[in-house]
């Protein structure tokens, strides 16, 4: 392709060189450098691309692109431009034939629902027959091609490339998770989302290499909405308003206020042996009743959220309905059906505020007890521990303290942290180092009535020690329990 096809929407300067020069591929790692190609230095946390310009130079390399000033090389092309992540989603989107343009585009970004509602919202366009790609914080799925996540919004080369996957392999449409870092950081640009889906607003990811201050993350969720046709926004969220400051789209509104354009009214728990769930009734602009084999006000904005989407594909209530009925997202409130005595369950929460939230959803259902059982990752925040442990002791009945990723401190050390958060609070509790033996006795000691959450690790299915991943899925260790039972 040549080079003055990739830069067609950027604002750009030749600083030497030819801009019609034809180039073999678009690079911006340095260690995947070919003969002729365009080199994008990108400037990240660890490393700076514009560091590598002379090793790219001797490899082939046969344009650069900066943002920085940089010393030239004779006849090798430089482009200058003001942010060259920005400028990388662009070539990408153009190097890979826009691809965005050939299916719908659906981002939904928020503090948390963001997996749940993917899920949902591609259950339900499947119950329909259409054939849905996604990226999120779990996996990729194009067709039937399903790759582990690195991160929860890829590098804009890698979205534009999936894209094209996901064109060739006949989807229609893609739901995404929009992550704050990947619109801070331009992973997202180039395209237009025909949706934008807004869930909710809570402090996270605030310091270090994130975010400096919450002004810097709410802005960042803000970009979705300059970049989209259509935004679905919950009403409910005390951060609504703000969120869409400066928006370019059409907005629709979802949520529980009586001037929702979607709302739910009438929420009940749903509760049978071994089962939680959630039913309530869609008002508005539809008007359905709806009951889910999982638990929580939450999921009823999840849900909520994923019917007002859905309205826009035309889908006949009874396909909602019956994707609603069965809708199963790995790790997040995931409901293990072994016995009608007890409900077990596996979750992602992984700190304090997600595990309150979590916990507190559950003992609306007035469990006999609620058991909670997690570990904390090592090589991260002590204050987490401590947290974690106060909470889960002031909500939990029962507190089964395990180990989760150690990685290179000493699992021991860790218990003993969440310990002393337990302490603060009224739950009993037991320390169990080995996840598995810990599963085990939620398990062997299950009284008729109780909740049992395994918080954590969710859809992880490993364990990390001392640099190495152990294989250890809790899906898998439960079937051996059961089994060995």
């Amino acid at each position: 392709m040549y080079l003055d096809r990739m830069l067609e929407q950027l604002e750009f300067t030749c600083l030497q060189g030819d801009i019609h020069n034809l180039v073999t591929e678009l690079v911006y790692d340095s260690r995947k450098i070919v003969k002729d190609c365009v080199f994008v230095c990108i400037t990240g946390a660890v490393s700076d691309g514009h560091s590598y310009i002379n090793e790219v130079i001797e490899k082939g390399a046969a344009a650069i692109i900066v943002e920085k000033e940089v010393e030239l090389t004779p006849d090798v092309t430089f482009i200058r431009v003001a942010d060259t992540r920005l400028a990388l989603a662009f070539m990408a989107a153009a190097y890979f034939g826009h691809p965005a343009k050939k299916l719908t585009t659906v981002g939904i970004t928020g503090t948390k629902g963001k997996t749940t509602t993917t899920y949902m919202i591609k259950s339900i366009l499947e119950n329909t027959g259409k054939k849905i790609g996604l990226i999120g914080t779990i996996e990729t799925i194009i067709g039937d091609k399903v790759i582990p996540a690195n991160n929860t919004t890829p590098e804009s080369y890698l979205i534009q490339q999936t894209f094209a996957q996901m064109v060739e392999a006949g989807c229609e449409c893609v739901v995404m998770e929009a992550s704050s870092q990947g619109l801070m950081l331009n992973r997202l640009a180039g395209f237009t989302f025909d949706y934008g889906i807004f869930t909710n607003l809570e402090p996270d990811h605030i310091g270090g290499n994130e975010h400096k201050d919450f002004d810097d993350y709410l802005a960042s969720k803000s970009k979705l909405f300059k970049q989209c046709k259509l935004a679905l926004i919950n009403i409910d969220d005390s951060h609504a308003e703000e969120i869409l400051q400066g928006h370019t789209c059409s907005v629709e509104t979802f949520g529980f206020a009586k001037d929702a354009d979607i709302r739910a009214t009438n929420v009940s728990l749903v509760q049978r042996p071994g089962f939680l769930g959630i039913a309530y009734q869609v008002e508005g602009l539809m008007n359905l009743a709806v009951e889910m084999n999982v638990p929580g006000k939450f999921n009823v904005y999840n849900s909520l959220c994923a019917i007002a989407l859905c309205r826009h594909f035309g889908v006949a209530d009874t396909e909602i309905l019956k994707a609603l009925e069965s809708v199963n997202v790995k790790g997040r409130v995931e409901l293990v059906p072994i016995s009608n005595k007890f409900t077990l369950m596996i979750d992602y929460a992984h700190n304090a505020m997600s595990l309150k939230s979590l916990l507190s959803t559950l003992k609306e259902y007035n469990p006999k007890r609620l058991v909670c059982l997690f570990g904390c990752g090592g090589n991260r925040s002590r204050s987490r521990r401590f947290e974690m442990g106060e909470v889960s002791s002031n909500l939990a009945d029962l507190t089964v303290v395990t180990s989760d990723n150690p990685r290179y401190e000493e699992p021991q050390d860790i218990i003993n942290d969440i310990i002393e958060g337990v302490k603060k609070g009224m739950g009993n509790y037991v320390e169990i180092i080995d996840r598995k033996d810990a599963i085990k006795y939620c398990i062997d000691n299950a009284i008729e009535g109780d909740v049992i959450v395994l918080a954590g690790k969710g859809h992880e299915d490993y364990h990390e020690v001392k640099g190495v991943k152990h294989h250890m899925d809790e899906r898998e260790l439960i079937q051996d329990i059961v089994a060995g039972r």
